[in-house]
């Protein structure tokens, strides 16, 4: 049985995505961001570190970042996965709202969606005990239980067919979490925040990450689909180092992403 599906389900209560390449310990600046790039690897930001960067603590109105209910109805296991880490992203969202309900919300569309993957009991116990915080605001509580659910989970994520799924679950979460800092950003432009935008070589390594999976998952019509649109998506954020995105830029980057989750959350796919 796939293990992917336990990613799913403590990433989404968690609402921060497992990073392909080095661990992160710390939320990473926007210049930090801006050179994820290293000599030995790439550092894929969760989408924490990429709300965290846009230095407008008390200024960004997250529950205004909230979109609609989605089908929890897929059959098809990648896109499951890129919508478990797009629903990573909302869940985190939500916890930055600090609101209880949004929590449970989520959470209950990812237990249904994981659910088809195969979700071990354990965690979904440790999920029920994260939404049991939430309701009653224990937010720091709740921010060590899901760190702990992260390493648990983790340890666990061990096979290649695992991997594969986690990098459509990151590149989800990616895509969503980039959708939502874009938003922000046109709402309350700010030069050191839209710096943050400037990943090519991260857009770059993802779609390296992509041709490693296997042929089967490579193969489906939406990944395929989200590849290429990663392609526009490059370049648009490859703008001068040290020069921030203006408005207009910004405005290009967020209706690229939007049109990749756009497809990731609504086209039906055969089994």
């Amino acid at each position: 049985m796939m293990h992917l599906a336990k990613l799913g389900i403590v990433a989404l209560l968690m609402a921060v995505f497992a990073a392909t390449g080095a661990a992160e310990t710390e939320h990473l600046s926007a210049d930090q961001l801006a050179k994820a790039v290293s000599s030995d690897s790439i550092s894929i930001p969760t989408p924490g570190e990429l709300f965290a960067a846009l230095g407008k603590t008390g200024k960004t109105n997250w529950s205004g970042q909230y979109r609609g209910p989605m089908p929890v109805t897929y059959r098809n296991r990648a896109q499951i996965a890129l919508n478990l880490g797009g629903l990573i992203a909302d869940g985190f969202i939500a916890v930055e709202a600090k609101d209880s309900q949004q929590v449970k919300n989520i959470g209950s569309d990812i237990i249904k969606l994981a659910k088809a993957l195969g979700v071990s009991e354990k965690l979904l116990s440790r999920g029920n005990s994260i939404n049991e915080f939430a309701e009653n605001n224990e937010w720091d509580t709740l921010q060590e239980e899901l760190e702990a659910t992260q390493n648990e989970v983790k340890s666990s994520m061990q096979s290649h067919a695992d991997q594969d799924l986690v990098i459509l679950v990151t590149l989800g979460g990616w895509i969503r979490g980039t959708q939502v800092v874009t938003s922000a950003i046109m709402q309350n432009y700010d030069e050191h925040s839209a710096k943050v935008l400037r990943q090519p070589a991260l857009v770059h390594f993802m779609q390296s990450k992509i041709n490693e999976i296997s042929s089967e998952l490579r193969g489906e019509p939406l990944v395929k689909d989200v590849s290429e649109q990663l392609g526009e998506i490059e370049k648009l954020v490859s703008f001068p180092p040290g020069k921030a995105p203006t408005v207009d830029e910004v405005r290009k980057i967020n209706k690229a992403v939007g049109k990749a989750m756009e497809e990731i959350e609504s086209k039906e796919l055969p089994k």
